[in-house]
This record gives structure tokens, C-alpha cells and sequence, in this order.
């Protein structure tokens, strides 16, 4: 029988395949013939000068092999076993990565930051809440702070702004503080504020990016930036010993290649983006539905009624429930069609009509 494809969904932006500039850019690799292992391939050299181009500074560049990895790997530089890491209450580090950072700082403490301003609620730090942390404790007896780590865009779907950024900078500079930031959608934050990658990493006081590649149309592989190339020292060899360094790199970093030519990346992010705002325009106004915020990137977040949501799964829609703080968070992909959103739209509307 002929393969037919499953239906799309919106439970996440990694149930999306591989895009197709990032798959031929793997084939190319492939048809390259023998080329050297752990790295030392034209392809992993190639990616990277195209990632310094990109952000236009000589950064230094490291492949892993996802995004807890480029996260854990990269705190774990910035800190020693007695640090802490200042956080979101929502940061994928606190919630979803399974004791990641703390495991390869060995021990690094995670200090999560609330506050009651508007942006917290958004999923974002403030300037506040990390001077808060800072100067609450200052004794032996107390994790010291070290670093801040930000999510772009934020696990709530919202996007900080370069201002934003250069305030949290300003004040973990002030509190000798690095800056990590965990692009896992990195590029649908680019394509949201339509400003250069460099004006909202290194330029704002940024010092390392997780740049996700998985979730904008890679099949796996998330590079790891170092803005300041004096905190990679011996990064190489935690990546080894992590079990992170791919033999075969160059179908790690080849596809790169394919994102990074003729702005791929960008166009892929843009179009998950734009079918977020479809969704969220398709669904706003449909009784018994709330958006919680109009969306900044590629997700909208809504309560729905619990029968419509049963009645969508029952009908085949996969999204997830516990992330949104008691709401539905609906992500869309670098390949999501306007057909998937509008049936979606409609079968949501169906529910909540029977629900009423």
C-alpha cells in the first residue's frame, strides 16, 4: 500500500520532518565521498564560517546533538559546582531537561526568579527579579550567582525585545553575571523583531546561544555559539566527554549549510510564525476560547473547554495541555500548511459550538 502522510499537528515544531534545503545539504555530504571524522570536514568548517558571517564576529561554534545538551554543556562552561544559575519559572532548563545543568556543572543550583510584573507573566526575566536574586543572599552558605539565562523565545510564546536584552545584560554585567541564551526558537524571534541576529545576541551582551536548528526544519543538531570565545576554553573536550562529539559531524552540520544559504532559516521561522497569526486569528473570537496573548512567535496560547478538548482529541488533534500554565499551548512548524490551520480552526469551533 502506498504511504500516506500523517496528518500535521500542533503539539510541537519537532513532529515537523526535515526541511528540503537541510536534506539535500545531508545528501550532499554524503555524496562527498570519505571526508574526516570528529569535525575536521569541509562541511562542519563551512557551516561554522557561515555562522561567524552571519553573526559577523569570530565566534566559536560547537555541534550537539539537541537542545538539552547545548544547554547543560553550555551552563556547565559558565559555572562551577558552587554557582547558580539564575531562571525563568517557566525556562526549559527548570522544567524539562531533567536535571541536565545540574548534572554536568555538577551540582550548579538553578534559582528560579518570580516576580509580579507583566512580563514575568509572559515568561520573560526582568532586571528586578535577577537584582532580586542577586542581593537577597550574599554568604558563603548560599549558592553564588553567576549566570542568567533567558529563553528567545520564551517557552510562553513571547519574544524579549533588543531593549529587553540589553537590560538584562546591562544588569548581570553590573553583578558580574554571564548572559546564556537558549535559542531553541531563536530564529522565530529573529523573524518576529526583523532585527540583525548579532543586534540581539553579542551586540546586546549576550556571551553564549543555543541556537536551535531542530525545531526550525533540522532533523538534529543545535549549535552552540560562543560569543566570548574565552568561555569555551576546553568545550571541545566537555562535548566529548558529554557523548556529544558526532564521528560522522558533517550530517550534523551540513544541513546547516542548507538553512544558513539564501536565508532558509529565516523563511522557515517566518512561515511558522505567520501561521501561528492565522491560527490565532481563525480561533480568537470563536465563543469559549482564550488566547492568552496574541502570539510574538510560532505558538498561540489558549484555554479552551475541557469537552472541546476532548472532542479534538478524539477527532486526532495532538497539543499539549501543561505547558501554558492551565492552557493549551497549539505550536506550528516550519511546514504548516494554511489547510491544517483552517480545518483545526473549524473543528475547534464545532467543539466549542456543541460544548456550549
Amino acid at each position: 500500500m502506498p504511504h500516506r502522510p500523517a496528518r500535521q499537528q500542533f503539539a510541537s515544531d519537532n513532529l515537523a520532518g526535515i526541511c528540503p534545503a537541510a536534506l539535500q545539504s545531508m545528501l550532499d555530504a554524503d555524496a562527498s565521498g570519505h571526508q574526516p571524522a570528529y569535525g575536521d570536514d569541509v562541511w562542519t568548517q563551512k557551516s561554522t564560517d557561515m555562522l561567524r558571517e552571519l553573526f559577523q564576529t569570530d565566534c566559536d561554534v560547537y555541534y550537539v546533538f539537541n537542545g538539552t545538551a547545548a544547554n547543560s554543556l553550555a551552563l556547565a562552561s559558565l559555572c562551577q559546582s558552587y554557582h547558580s544559575v539564575i531562571c525563568s519559572p517557566v525556562a526549559h532548563i527548570e522544567t524539562d531537561e531533567c536535571g541536565g545543568p545540574e548534572f554536568f556543572s555538577n551540582g550548579s543550583k538553578l534559582l528560579v526568579a518570580e516576580d509580579d510584573s507583566d512580563a514575568a507573566r509572559q515568561g520573560k526575566l526582568t532586571p528586578d527579579a535577577i537584582e532580586h536574586m542577586v542581593t537577597r543572599r550574599r554568604d558563603i552558605h548560599y549558592p553564588k550567582p553567576k549566570v542568567v539565562s533567558i529563553t528567545q523565545a520564551t517557552e510562553l510564546g513571547t519574544v524579549y525585545g533588543v531593549d529587553e536584552v540589553r537590560a538584562i545584560a546591562a544588569i548581570a554585567k553590573r553583578r558580574q553575571l554571564k548572559v546564556h541564551m537558549d535559542g531553541a526558537r531563536f530564529a522565530n524571534a529573529v523573524a518576529t523583531l526583523g532585527v540583525h541576529p548579532s543586534e540581539i545576541t553579542w551586540r546586546a551582551g549576550v556571551d553564549v546561544l543555543c541556537f536551535g536548528g531542530t525545531k526550525n526544519g533540522l532533523a538534529v543538531g543545535e549549535a552552540i555559539v560562543f560569543f566570548d570565545r574565552e568561555l569555551a576554553t576546553d568545550f571541545a573536550w566537555r562535548v566529548k566527554q558529554a557523548g556529544q562529539l558526532a564521528s560522522k559531524m558533517r550530517f550534523i552540520s551540513a544541513p546547516w549549510v542548507g538553512m544558513l544559504e539564501n536565508d532558509n532559516w529565516l523563511r522557515n521561522a517566518r512561515h511558522a510564525n505567520a501561521m501561528a497569526q492565522r491560527l490565532y486569528q481563525a480561533i480568537q473570537r470563536v465563543p469559549g476560547v482564550h488566547v492568552l496573548h496574541p502570539p510574538q512567535a510560532n505558538a498561540v496560547f489558549a484555554q479552551l473547554p475541557a469537552t472541546a478538548i476532548a472532542r479534538l482529541h478524539a477527532a486526532g488533534w495532538k497539543f499539549y495541555e501543561f505547558i501554558a500554565g492551565g492552557g493549551c499551548r497549539l505550536m506550528c512548524a516550519w511546514d504548516t500548511q494554511p489547510e491544517t490551520v483552517d480545518a483545526f480552526a473549524a473543528d475547534l469551533a464545532a467543539a466549542c459550538d456543541a460544548a456550549a
